[in-house]
């Protein structure tokens, strides 16, 4: 559901890890301009205003601060003649966090959402319904264009499951910030995080379990083709 979890979807589809970090780098870059516009033109077409400055702060806090105040950090860490390794003993620490973080939101989001989630099943049913239809078309149509385009599957696995997922941690911000806690908005952004990831993970299995069918097309690089190094490591 999260930035994060990309990588994790790609792992577990054996993606190649490159071509996942530059999808990862050109979708951030695309909500850091189209978010706002996308969620003004949702919001309006359901007849509720939020004023820009609003969304338009959301995406500063919670995107450019967080990858400015990175990305100055790394280049210090990278300043010194060990500068590598005082990033990898950096990035090592502060993993867990960003984890822990989104965990304990999520936590709190319960606690204030519970009662409800409890008296509404069927809504949460029907916020269910329309994310599992998604996941599955989404990743479903890339998989079977990039098939059709001939790509290698190391390819398509990460090009699919990046198409199916969602940015949680913004949507998760954005609807405490814009709504508060114990509001509707906040209550789909749980039922998405909790719906995607199983959903997620049933289309990692799709993905991994026809390569062979993947790769019959002619045309199509196999997978020791197209990720020889990778290819080598799981050997060893």
């Amino acid at each position: 559901p999260c930035t994060a979890m990309v990588f994790v979807w790609s792992n577990l589809s054996r993606g190649e890890p490159n071509f996942t970090l530059s999808q990862v780098a050109l979708n951030d870059i695309i909500m850091v301009f189209a978010f706002a516009p996308i969620v003004a033109l949702l919001l309006g077409i359901s007849s509720i205003h939020v004023p820009w400055d609003t969304l338009l702060l959301s995406v500063l806090l919670y995107i450019v601060v967080p990858l400015i105040i990175a990305n100055l950090w790394r280049r210090w860490l990278l300043s010194s003649s060990n500068g590598q390794k005082r990033l990898d003993r950096t990035l090592q620490i502060i993993h867990p966090w960003s984890l822990i973080a989104l965990l304990a939101t999520l936590v709190l989001l319960f606690g204030f959402q519970g009662e409800q989630i409890i008296r509404q099943p069927l809504i949460i049913l029907l916020l269910a319904i329309p994310i599992t239809i998604q996941v599955f078309f989404n990743s479903g149509l890339a998989y079977l264009l990039n098939r059709a385009v001939k790509s290698p599957h190391c390819i398509a696995g990460p090009s699919a499951l990046i198409g199916a997922s969602n940015f949680f941690e913004l949507s998760v911000a954005t609807a405490i910030a814009l709504f508060g806690f114990e509001s509707g908005a906040a209550l789909a952004t749980v039922v998405g995080v909790l719906v995607e990831v199983p959903v997620m993970l049933i289309a990692v299995r799709v993905v991994g379990s026809t390569v062979g069918w993947y790769e019959s097309k002619p045309g199509i690089a196999t997978y020791e083709e197209c990720c020889p190094v990778l290819t080598n490591d799981v050997s060893t």
